[in-house]
């Protein structure tokens, strides 16, 4: 990576693309690209104060180092216009391509959050970066440019700013730069992170590296052409080189306790080689002379990393008595440790890129990303499980033909098999790790030779979802259980449909004529008349509301769903058991319509004049001057009834927000009783009084709501 020169000019960055990119029609769309940049950027200035335009030619520099395709460097040169210019996604579409212009509006999301923080916004913004990965893989390579950019020039903000950016890059982008093999913008990365958030430790490092530099470059050269007449003797095709380590990498290892003096890889060779069979001979002929250290040997090539990393690596003693680690690769298999998924750019496979191809491959982990987002779990939940799965040890067990899987440590059969295939996790009945009948939750360990004994007659139990350890194993548990509840929401949608058609005396033949369903599935943005059917019988729709579709031509949308939600009756709850009053038994209790407290709520008892005790939350302002009357009150812990709350939600536009807040209250629970609309001249406000179970769920259905791009801002309501 080019670190030394950071005012990029367009015509050094065209000097790098011709070296790959032959066809001039893709570099007359990446030079307009740029012209377009340089005029929706001109005037603008970095924090360092260079010319804006010196950040995206940069990121393209990065990119084009990793030879990328032409369209993931235009984007990288258009990647912040949309976000800091007056430029749209369908100018980009319309100048460019619909494709570059979803990788531009891809980078401007994940650019628009913010990582630093533990609060459950902060959680949210952790699950759409991570969710968006699986959409384009590129997005995120654009992203690793656009952040190792940034890093290189992070000495113009403040220390604060620094260390967040530090802690944000080492939390979050680094893992992901590993699981895409791109070891040298993760390392890059590694460093400069450090240099950071612990200047005194990376500052100490680079000291005793620039002391200990003269001799240790004596000491590999010494190495190199012992090697080389080696390696040459025996008519091995190669070449070699020093391999520097990095300074992330010595500071992990003096934090485990060890000396620097003890660090015996900082003298690290790399020795390249044509064919995977040369590889193998070239370790044969270097410990024939030079001993290796027991198990200090790893076999890469036989056995890769799952982010496709392939070497042989051995630790030997070698001249003047010094440790050597030494790595053999072939010239590609260097390409795919460097660059990692990034190295297979340009190349096609049965017209779908060598890229998209290794992406399907190697990086299974995504999918359970985006399988774990549609279970609608909560954002703290789906963090912590994204780091559990993706970010934390893992082991490698075998099939019994000798396949490996890679799994977190922790993971039972189930979730082998899961990993294997869904077919083989749902019908499974019981598993042998070497050759030893073992219980479902047997936690797995490194080497495990497992075999998963199958019936066709075999359906899940519910119980798994409890013994399974990753998150894509109790999802396709959940999936399995979903899609039967689905298949009963179906057939109960469609009994409902067509009763409600019967009674309204509406012909089915009339009613469902291909028009009236387009109409009816455009307006609820529903897919086909199936998930229709699913929509009525798990109630999200009523029949009714469905039908009134039709019958209500020149109501909008909303209205329908207005009407639909204030015709229902406004359920009474009855409180009795459920407030516990300290040493009063048998009392009338009140919910108040003020604050309307929840289970879960801090609450607090005013005795009323004639009417018992009133329940209010305790911030509540009608009680607030209140020193007399107050009595101490607490919810029962085993409460299980649904209390109204009011929220008061504030949007730019009222398309279609009603219909989105409505869809997410079937995720946690909600009932909406009432929606009133407040009309203001700024923006859209909604009253909407909800029946909710507990504070909890409240907070996570506010939070989701949150989510939705229209809406600004939901809060609790006080009366």
């Amino acid at each position: 990576m080019r670190k030394d020169k950071p005012n990029i000019t367009f015509e050094e960055l065209n000097d790098v693309l011709k070296t790959y990119i032959k066809d001039e029609n893709s570099l007359d769309i990446i030079k307009k690209a740029y012209l377009f940049a340089y005029e929706k950027h001109f005037g603008q200035k970095r924090h360092t104060g260079e010319d804006y335009i010196t950040h995206p030619l940069n990121v393209a520099y990065i990119l084009a180092e990793v030879q990328a395709d032409y369209q993931t460097i235009t984007a990288a040169l258009l990647h912040d216009t949309i976000e800091d210019s007056n430029a749209t996604k369908e100018e980009l579409a319309c100048e460019f391509s619909p494709e570059i212009a979803n990788l531009v509006d891809g980078v401007t999301k994940i650019n628009k959050l913010n990582f630093n923080g533990d609060n459950e916004a902060i959680l949210a913004n952790h699950r759409k970066i991570l969710v968006g990965l699986t959409e384009d893989v590129r997005v995120i390579i654009i992203k690793l440019a656009d952040r190792l950019h940034n890093m290189r020039t992070l000495w113009i903000l403040s220390e604060k700013k620094q260390k967040e950016n530090a802690k944000e890059t080492l939390e979050i982008l680094v893992p992901i730069a590993h699981r895409l093999g791109m070891n040298k913008i993760k390392s890059e990365l590694e460093d400069l992170s450090l240099r950071y958030s612990k200047p005194d430790v990376y500052f100490s490092i680079v000291e005793k590296l620039n002391q200990s530099k003269l001799e240790r470059n004596n000491n590999v050269n010494d190495m190199m052409d012992a090697l080389t007449q080696l390696l040459n003797s025996h008519g091995i095709n190669h070449k070699i080189k020093g391999r520097a380590k990095s300074i992330y990498s010595i500071y992990k290892k003096l934090d485990t306790g060890r000396r620097f003096s003890d660090i015996y890889d900082l003298l690290a060779l790399r020795i390249f080689v044509k064919t995977e069979q040369d590889c193998y001979q070239a370790l044969g002929i270097i410990h024939s002379k030079y001993r290796p250290i027991p198990k200090r040997f790893k076999d890469y090539i036989a056995m890769p990393k799952e982010n496709g990393y392939q070497s042989l690596h051995t630790t030997v003693f070698g001249e003047n008595g010094q440790l050597y680690e030494i790595q053999i690769r072939t010239y590609e298999m260097d390409d795919i440790a460097e660059y990692g998924i990034a190295s297979h750019w340009s190349y096609k496979e049965k017209g779908k890129t060598m890229m998209q191809s290794a992406m399907d491959e190697k990086l299974q982990f995504f999918r359970s990303i985006i399988e774990l987002s549609k279970e609608e779990a909560s954002d703290e939940i789906f963090v912590n499980s994204v780091k559990e799965d993706v970010l934390k040890n893992i082991i490698y067990v075998f099939t019994p033909k000798g396949d490996v899987i890679e799994l977190p440590l922790g993971a039972t059969p189930i979730d082998f098999a899961y990993k294997v295939h869904s077919k083989i996790g749902d019908t499974m009945v019981g598993a042998i790790v070497n050759g030893n009948i073992v219980p479902l939750d047997y936690k797995l360990q490194d080497n495990d030779i497992v075999k998963i004994n199958t019936s066709k007659s075999q359906t899940p139990s519910k119980e798994w979802i409890n013994i399974a350890y990753t998150n894509q194993a109790k999802n396709k548990i959940k999936a399995f259980f979903n899609k039967i509840e689905k298949e009963e929401y179906i057939k109960k949608g469609e009994d409902l449909l067509n009763k409600d058609l019967r009674k309204n005396k509406i012909s089915n033949v009339e009613f469902y004529k291909d028009e009236n369903i387009d109409k009816i599935l455009n307006l609820l943005n529903i897919e086909d008349i199936v998930d229709l059917y699913a929509c009525i019988g798990n109630g999200k729709y009523s029949a009714l509301s469905v039908i009134n579709l039709l019958n209500n031509e020149n109501k909008k949308k909303e209205e329908i769903i207005l009407n639909k939600v204030n015709s229902n009756e406004i359920v009474k709850v009855n409180v009795k058991n459920d407030i516990i009053v300290e040493g009063i038994d048998d009392i009338k209790v009140n919910i108040a319509s003020c604050c309307k407290p929840i289970p879960q709520d801090s609450i607090i008892g005013y005795i009323t004049k004639g009417n018992g005790i009133s329940i209010h939350r305790v911030n509540c302002p009608n009680i607030s001057e209140v020193d007399e009357r107050l009595i101490d009150v607490r919810w029962n812990d085993n409460t299980t009834k649904k209390y109204h709350t009011n929220i008061l939600v504030q949007a730019t536009n009222n398309k279609d927000v009603l219909i989105d807040i409505i869809s997410k209250t079937s995720s946690f629970d909600v009932i909406v009783q009432s929606i009133n609309t407040i009309n203001t001249k700024e923006d859209y406000l909604f009253d909407i009084m909800l029946l909710v179970e507990n504070l909890e769920k409240l907070n996570k259905f506010i939070n989701d709501l949150n989510s939705i791009d229209s809406i600004t801002k939901v809060e609790r309501l006080i009366k």
